[in-house]
């Protein structure tokens, strides 16, 4: 931290393999300084080169200038700094428009699907944290196609807090009774997130998954009345079906050249951004 008079610059990092790395873990969407002044961020950066001669920062966005930023405030205090783009984030801005007027404009065949299979399906959605539910979400989870949860208790810790504060979104999708699909959201100051969704295989036939996905579109855009929707990152094919804007996230690898241990990596960056320019023709 730097802080001068009443401004205040946080850096939140962590220790890695190698060097410093910014503090993140599996479930974070982004990450950013805390803070705008370029001044005190660079007086950190200057600093870090006496513990580490290394610092990963990721990832990054630069929708609001803070890629740009850290990596202007790094290179002034003396690293070099290579940035490269890691990630992308699809988002729905609302721009004020009910559901009604954001599902017209969803590609036909999802329209469709809707229109077919939602009848089948009963969706159940909860603003707080329900023991019932989140035992569904995770049975589901377990029976789907994705791999197991890597910190199952972080996740539960985190869905607790923000259902204790009102902010969870978390969606039950039930064919005959039996649940098929679950999602879990949260919204938080205009934002909804989306930070898990999962269904059964046996189920897929019957589409509960996009039933439940409609669902809490509707309940955040009529309901909870966001300004932005947010799939979190990845370039999973689907995501574009529901979101319209892809947001670029980005990775600085900030090296201290003076310090031999960062000449190996350097190298290794080095032939890695050459070598699409020396492939025979």
């Amino acid at each position: 931290m730097a802080e001068d008079g009443t401004e205040r610059v946080l850096l939140p990092l962590q220790r890695g393999e190698d060097g410093l790395e910014a503090l993140t873990s599996w479930f974070s969407f982004v990450w950013r300084p805390i803070g705008a002044s370029g001044e005190l961020l660079q007086t950190i950066a200057r600093d870090l080169r006496r513990r580490t001669y290394m610092v990963m920062l990721a990832p990054l966005p630069d929708d609001d200038g803070s890629a740009g930023r850290t990596e202007v405030a790094f290179r002034e205090a003396g690293w070099l700094v290579i940035r490269e783009q890691c990630d992308e984030n699809h988002v729905l801005p609302v721009a004020g428009r009910s559901f009604a007027e954001y599902w017209a404009g969803r590609p036909g065949k999802m329209r469709t699907t809707l229109k077919r299979k939602a009848r089948k399906i009963e969706v159940e959605i909860f603003s707080r944290f329900d023991e019932r539910a989140w035992a569904d979400y995770q049975a589901i989870y377990a029976e789907s196609w994705k791999p197991e949860e890597e910190r199952s208790d972080v996740l539960e810790a985190f869905a607790r807090a923000e259902g204790n504060n009102g902010r969870i979104r978390l969606g039950i999708a039930r064919a005959d009774g039996v649940p098929v699909a679950a999602q879990f959201w949260t919204v938080e100051k205009g934002t909804a997130y989306i930070h898990k969704l999962a269904h059964i295989e046996a189920a897929r036939p019957l589409s509960a998954g996009t039933t439940l996905s409609a669902a809490l579109f509707e309940h955040v855009i009529d309901i909870d009345g966001v300004d932005l929707v947010d799939f979190g990152t990845g370039s999973d094919a689907y995501k574009r079906d529901w979101m319209e804007q892809n947001r670029p996230r980005y990775r600085l690898t900030c090296l201290d050249w003076r310090q031999p241990r960062a000449w190996r990596t350097i190298g290794k960056a080095l032939v890695r951004h050459l070598a699409p320019h020396n492939r025979p023709g």
